[in-house]
C-alpha cells in the first residue's frame, strides 16, 4: 500500500526526471544543430527531414545519458526536501529511512521497465532511422570496408578476400574452399569478383579451381566462371553503428548467424546486447545512491549535492565506458564488463546507505 509520502515521493522523482529529459532534449537539439547546420545548408536538406532526423536523435542521446538524468533527478528533488526539513519531518513521523528509500525503488522500476522496453525495441528503430539519414546527408561513406578477411559460410565452406570494394561490389585475389576433415576437397582462385545483384550470382575472372579426392588432384583454368555461394555483399560489409540498428531479436540472430560462420570479433555486439538491459537497472543502484547524499541538510544546499551527482554519474560513465574498452580491446567478459559498473556501484550503495541510515 502506497500513503501520501510514497505518492508524494514518486511524484516529484518522475515530475524530476521528465522535467530534465525535456529541458535537456532542447540544449541537445541547439548544440547537436550549431554542430550539422552548414550541412544540412549546403546539402539543401528538407526541413520535414531535419525534424524527422531530430525527432530519432533524441531517443539515442536520452538513453545514453540515463545515469546523469536519473542521478540528477533524485539529488533534485531529493535535496529540495532536505532544505525543507521535510525528510526530518518524515522521520520524526515514525518512518525508517529504510521505509522512505521504498517510493525510490518504485520510481526507479517504473523508469528501469520503460528504458527496457525502449533499449530493446524502440531505440534501436529510431536509431536506424537517425544512421540512415546521416549516411544519406552528411557521412562522405556509407560503409566501412576490411582488407583481408576469411569467412565461414557453411561447416565446410570458406572464403577470403584480399580486399573489397562497396561501391563497385569488387572483390580482389578471392579464394573459396570445400574442407572435410583435414582434405581440401576444392579451392577456386580468382584475380577478380564481382557480384551479379540481379541474378545473384558471383563473377570470377581469371579462375583456378582445383579439385582434390583421393585419387588424386586435377587443376583446371577457366577465363571467367559464374559461381553462386552463400554470401552476399551485405555479408561483406558492416554499416557505420550496425549493432545499434538491431533491435535485440535481430541482434541474436546476427550474433548466432556470425558465429556459425566462424567470426571471432563479436565483443561489441555482446556489449551492445548485454548493455541494452545493465543500463536500466543502474536506475535502482543511482536512486539509492542519489537518495542516501541528498537526505541531508548540509552548508551550500542543492548545489553541493548536484556537484556530488553530477561526479558520481560521470563517474559511472567514464567506468562503463573503460570496462567496455577492456572487453572489446582484451579478454574481459562482455557480459561481465558491462555490469561491472552496477556491482562496483552496489557496493557503495550498500556503503553509503549503511552510513545514512543511522
Amino acid at each position: 500500500m502506497l500513503n501520501k509520502i510514497d505518492k508524494y515521493i514518486i511524484k516529484n522523482f518522475l515530475s524530476t526526471f521528465v522535467f530534465l529529459l525535456i529541458a535537456f532534449s532542447a540544449i541537445s537539439i541547439v548544440i547537436d544543430l550549431t554542430e550539422k547546420i552548414k550541412d544540412f545548408v549546403s546539402k539543401r536538406v528538407p526541413i520535414g527531414q531535419i525534424l524527422f532526423y531530430f525527432a530519432n536523435f533524441l531517443p539515442f542521446i536520452l538513453a545514453l545519458l540515463f545515469p546523469i538524468f536519473i542521478f540528477v533527478a533524485v539529488i533534485f528533488f531529493t535535496s529540495k526536501m532536505a532544505n525543507k526539513s521535510e525528510i526530518i519531518a518524515i522521520l520524526s513521523n515514525g518512518m525508517t529511512f529504510k521505509r522512505m528509500l521504498r517510493p525510490y525503488f518504485i520510481g526507479a522500476g517504473i523508469i528501469c521497465t520503460v528504458l527496457l522496453f525502449a533499449n530493446h525495441f524502440v531505440i534501436p528503430k529510431t536509431n536506424k532511422s537517425k544512421l540512415e539519414f546521416e549516411e544519406k546527408y552528411l557521412w562522405e561513406h556509407t560503409y566501412s570496408k576490411d582488407d583481408n578477411f576469411h569467412m565461414r559460410i557453411s561447416p565446410n565452406e570458406y572464403i577470403f578476400m584480399s580486399s573489397w570494394n562497396p561501391e563497385s561490389k569488387t572483390g580482389f585475389r578471392f579464394c573459396y574452399e570445400i574442407i572435410e576433415g583435414t582434405l581440401i576437397k576444392e579451392k577456386v582462385l580468382a584475380d577478380k569478383c564481382d557480384y551479379d545483384t540481379i541474378k545473384k550470382q558471383w563473377n570470377l575472372s581469371e579462375v583456378y579451381v582445383r579439385y582434390n579426392s583421393t585419387l588424386g588432384e586435377k587443376l583446371v583454368h577457366h577465363k571467367s566462371l559464374i559461381r553462386k555461394y552463400n554470401v552476399t555483399p551485405n555479408d561483406l560489409i558492416e554499416r557505420r553503428e550496425a549493432k545499434q540498428r538491431m533491435t535485440t531479436t535481430q541482434l541474436n540472430a546476427y550474433i548466432k548467424k556470425q558465429t556459425e560462420r566462424g567470426s571471432e570479433n563479436l565483443s561489441e555486439y555482446y556489449i551492445e546486447k548485454y548493455r541494452r538491459t545493465a543500463a536500466p537497472f543502474s536506475a535502482f543502484v543511482l536512486s539509492i545512491i542519489g537518495a542516501c547524499i541528498a537526505s541531508r541538510k548540509v552548508r551550500g544546499g542543492s548545489g553541493i549535492h548536484l556537484a556530488i551527482g553530477l561526479m558520481i554519474s560521470a563517474i559511472y560513465i567514464f567506468m562503463m565506458q573503460f570496462s567496455t574498452t577492456f572487453a572489446i580491446k582484451g579478454s574481459l567478459s562482455p557480459l561481465l564488463a558491462v555490469w561491472i559498473p552496477n556491482i562496483l556501484f552496489s557496493f557503495l550503495a550498500f556503503f553509503i546507505y549503511k552510513k545514512y541510515s543511522k
